[in-house]
């Protein structure tokens, strides 16, 4: 039997051993307070870890089908639903509607003014619109941070523009708020006016770069009246619009469909911004007030009398992509000539990559708050596409097969028009879509919750992180909480609503803690083998002690 001395040299053994025990330690049993864990093992969350909610529910009540200044507008289900009185002053002009509803607007006394049936059909055929430029998520002198915040998505604040009727009043929500008032968000609004109508639309110039209009695909004259500019290109037309000036383009279109509006100043980074907006020319009828804009896109909840001859609903869906290195140039300086220079001089376009992808001015899970597509069996729908990225986009909704009856604002002979479940669109092109959904087999399968999305995979992403991008859902009314937000697995958005899984910093299969990290069970099992060497040479030396007693 060994003697007292053999055992006594064990403990230093030991005491090795459970220091070693403690260098092993895995990181399952860390949290990320207090320490310091080797690189690789364990990200710091670059900002406070956030969850957010997939509706916010600011105003239940804008969602009722509801008549205001004489404005019958129909029911949205969705979780953030236009404001009602912003569509009631579209549909009627600033200049007819009541101060109550004017004053429930954000936007300016003169943004809309809608006048002079001249043809005596019951609606108005001189539309006078006023825009300004308005940019989001910018640097500003007061703050560190930018200003105002519009979230395309969970912790996502990339700069952009994008031109927005006339506005009064402050450009947040109030005087406790970084965040952009409703109407201060992208795209830019929808423009909705009448085969015929006499439209002047005033660009007023209230940003720090020159810009300009121009009507792609719309029916204009080459020249104003009175010989200005009315293409909105600089190389062939007047100047631009420089900063504090003014300029008023004439249209009066002859043809009807789906076209865009957008800068043409510098277009390869402008339209990139943001600067670019559907502009929809809608077909003459009588007694056609049209909903001039559409705040955001989305679902139109006053459609035109031509639209609700054929259909039960309608929705403008605009495609746009951002630059996130073109788009932080205006976050890192608030001198213009330094955002000028690394805009137009250091920023190369042909060495650009698009990094985030929206519908409606929001990446997924921003797009089930507002660019859901709603229906219920047996309906017709009326889809207008617009894709103005750089890159095209295959559009895919599960479930469905739609019929494309225009292609660029041209309606096809009905011979010629195709019925299909992907849809492609290069840059700056759109499409009509008739969407039926009638379960037949062919144009539904049913009711449901159906994804619809961008089959070019990048398009699906939030700079690299899926699911992103483009990605909403179609969803049948049965499908739909009270709320607007679908019925899906409980813990399906649990991970993409939180900005440290938006940031990159969070594996999209780990726990909702974002400082736990998923266990490495081989390093695990080495650790409890240590652990229990070290107990049994502990029960080993105090048996011997024992008995050498």
């Amino acid at each position: 039997m060994p003697n007292k001395v053999f055992y006594y040299r064990l403990i230093p053994v030991i005491i090795t051993l459970i220091a070693l025990a403690i260098w092993l330690q895995p990181a399952f049993f860390q949290r990320t307070a207090g320490i310091n864990l080797p690189d690789g093992q364990l990200p710091q969350l670059s900002k406070p870890f956030v969850v957010t909610k997939p509706c916010l529910d600011e105003h239940p009540e804008w969602r009722a089908a509801q008549t205001i200044d004489a404005v019958t507008m129909a029911e949205s289900l969705l979780c953030e639903p236009d404001n009602p009185y912003n569509i009631a002053a579209s549909v009627k002009g600033m200049n007819n509607i009541s101060m109550r509803t004017l004053m429930n607007t954000h936007m300016a006394e003169d943004a809309l003014i809608k006048s002079d049936d001249l043809d005596g059909d019951g609606d108005p055929d001189i539309i006078r619109i006023k825009l300004e430029v308005l940019e989001l998520n910018g640097a500003t002198p007061d703050s560190p941070n930018v200003f105002p915040t519009y979230d395309i998505a969970p912790g996502i604040q990339p700069g952009m523009w994008a031109f927005s009727p006339k506005l009064r009043g402050m450009s947040v929500k109030n005087f406790r708020s970084n965040k952009a008032n409703a109407i201060l968000r992208a795209p830019s609004p929808v423009i909705r006016i009448e085969q015929g109508d006499k439209v002047y639309i005033t660009l007023e110039n209230t940003h720090y770069f020159p810009h300009t209009l121009h009507f792609h695909g719309v029916d204009h004259t080459f020249q104003t009246l009175n010989g200005g500019d009315n293409d909105g290109v600089p190389i062939t037309g007047e100047k631009p619009v420089m900063p504090g000036a003014i300029r008023t383009y004439e249209l009066q279109p002859r043809h009807a469909g789906t076209m865009l509006y957008h800068c043409h100043v510098q277009t390869d980074k402008h339209l990139l911004m943001g600067l670019n907006g559907m502009f929809v020319v809608e077909e003459n009828r009588p007694n056609n007030w049209v909903q001039t804009f559409n705040i955001g896109a989305g679902q139109v909840r006053y459609s035109s009398v031509a639209i609700k001859e054929k259909y039960d609903r309608e929705y403008d869906l605009h495609y746009q992509s951002i630059d996130k290195n073109l788009a932080k140039t205006i976050q890192e300086s608030n001198d213009i000539r330094e955002i000028s220079k690394q805009m137009h001089r250091v920023y190369n376009m042909s060495e650009s990559n698009e990094n985030y992808f929206m519908l409606n001015g929001h990446s997924f899970p921003y797009t089930l708050r507002d660019s859901l597509i709603i229906a219920k069996p047996n309906e017709s729908i009326k889809l207008r596409l617009l894709n103005t990225q750089h890159s095209g986009i295959a559009v895919h909704i599960h479930g469905h097969k739609a019929t494309i009856t225009d292609y660029d604002g041209v309606t096809q002979n009905p011979a010629a028009q195709i019925t299909r479940d992907v849809y492609n669109l290069s840059a700056a092109q759109r499409i009509d879509l008739h969407l039926q959904t009638t379960n037949d087999g062919l144009h539904s399968y049913g009711e449901g919750i159906w994804l619809f999305h961008d089959h070019v995979e990048t398009g699906v992403a939030n700079d690299g992180i899926s699911p992103g991008g483009n990605m909403a859902l179609m969803v049948y009314e049965s499908m739909l909480n009270p709320n607007g937000i679908p019925m899906i697995r409980k813990d399906a958005l649990d991970d993409v609503l939180t900005n440290s899984y938006q940031n990159k910093e969070k594996p999209q299969w780990g726990k909702k803690d974002p400082g736990m990290l998923a266990p490495d069970y081989v390093h695990l099992i080495l650790w409890g083998l240590l652990v229990g060497l070290i107990f049994g040479l502990l029960i080993f030396i105090i048996r011997g002690l024992s008995k050498a007693g």
